[in-house]
């Protein structure tokens, strides 16, 4: 029986033989990809004689199928998600400035005679964002520098790294906990969304005083040759005397709320990754190779995947992105903060301002966001398959 492998098993079939008993194995053939039940009986002469007893298919998973179900260590989503955050962060650092800008009041009347705010057609303004967009980062380069373009990235990747990292970790575990605990150890929708919930939560509760030091230095406009903060250290140390320690967590609420546009494109993306790999599946289940080309193309597909998700997902929840930027802003001159909250905070803004106030900032926050979500996205995957040999 060469190429078989041989199981003895314990099992008794006492319907099939009750006088004459024998000890059942499983023989596989995994050339033919069955398996047969085996009993050994032993006759009155002494002979012994092999009787199949059943034979029935047996799966054989792909190396490509056996990956996608190994489990990944939770620390590797934890290093994973981290460098990916951090090459997403500096790769879209100067979208992160214009936006932060155009979302907050502070820098509205510098900006205000943008052409955007002009056009009344949806698709000459989305082009005027486009435009807008780099000419602000034009001016800011021939303004304030080059520096200027990266201004906060040093708090922002202080932030970005442990924020993806604990993001990525908790939801990479929250998945494995929760589908043995609720649903049998399978993924779902529900699964999905409870767990990016929870990486949600955790994150902003983690990284928000850091989030908040590099929006106010963001912000931070030279009055009479001087500026209000120094550097990240001196941002900290100022909040905390002016405002009291829990100032280093304000605008938290509207993190919270954001919640909702993280777990939106986690399950998202999980969906339309899982459609790319049941498409893999579907071409092997045909005979068709799957070449060094086709995993490049579907690595590309699954970050674009990413980005898509993120773009769907921050059209829907955008709104809280400007409010969380403008309760983290620093208090107005006589120390008072100008917002009370995040209800107080929708109600002034819509009220001043106007409702398409909300979406301030919407065309470079896409610009940036996109492309950093593909970049973080595709470099978490490629770790996660490199260093495991798993699909994430």
């Amino acid at each position: 029986m060469s190429g078989y492998a041989t199981e003895t098993s314990s099992l008794h079939f006492n319907t099939l033989d009750p006088g004459n008993r024998g000890p059942v194995s499983e023989i596989q053939d995994p050339e033919l990809g069955t398996s047969s039940i085996i009993q050994t009986k032993e006759f009155d002469n002494g002979q012994k004689k092999n009787i199949n007893l059943d034979t029935q298919p047996t799966k054989h998973l792909s190396r490509e199928e056996l990956k996608e179900k190994a489990k990944v260590n939770p620390f590797l989503h934890f290093f994973a998600g981290g460098v990916g955050g951090m090459a997403g962060a500096v790769f879209t650092s100067p979208l992160d400035v214009v936006k932060t800008r155009l979302q907050s009041d502070i820098y509205k009347s510098q900006y205000s005679a943008t052409s955007a705010r002009t056009a009344h057609n949806p698709v000459t303004k989305a082009i005027a964002h486009v435009k807008d967009t780099i000419g602000i980062i034009t001016n800011v380069y021939k303004l304030e520098g080059i520096r200027a373009l990266f201004k906060g990235l040093g708090p922002n990747l202080v932030g970005v790294i442990p924020a993806r990292s604990i993001n990525f970790f908790t939801y990479g575990l929250g998945k494995d906990i929760i589908s043995q605990a609720f649903n049998d150890g399978k993924e779902s929708v529900g699964v999905q969304l409870s767990a990016a919930a929870c990486a949600g939560i955790v994150t902003s509760t983690a990284t928000n005083p850091i989030w908040l030091v590099k929006t106010r230095l963001q912000l931070d406009k030279a009055s009479k040759g001087q500026r209000q903060y120094k550097n990240s250290w001196d941002t900290i140390t100022k909040v905390v005397k002016q405002e009291g320690f829990f100032g280093l967590y304000r605008g938290l609420t509207a993190s919270y709320l954001g919640v909702a546009e993280s777990s939106l494109q986690w399950v998202l993306y999980e969906q339309m990754k899982s459609f790319i790999r049941n498409r893999e599946k579907h071409r092997r289940d045909l005979g068709i190779l799957h070449t060094n080309t086709d995993k490049v193309l579907d690595w590309f597909a699954t970050s674009g995947s990413a980005g898509a998700a993120k773009l769907m997902a921050s059209l829907i929840t955008y709104p809280h992105e400007v409010v969380r930027t403008r309760l983290r802003q620093a208090p107005m001159q006589n120390g008072t903060p100008k917002y009370n909250g995040l209800i107080n905070c929708f109600k002034v803004i819509i009220k001043e301002e106007g409702f398409l106030s909300m979406y301030s900032g919407l065309t470079p926050h896409l610009l940036r966001t996109v492309p950093n979500s593909i970049v973080m996205f595709g470099t978490w995957e490629l770790i996660i398959r490199l260093m495991s040999n798993t699909e994430a």
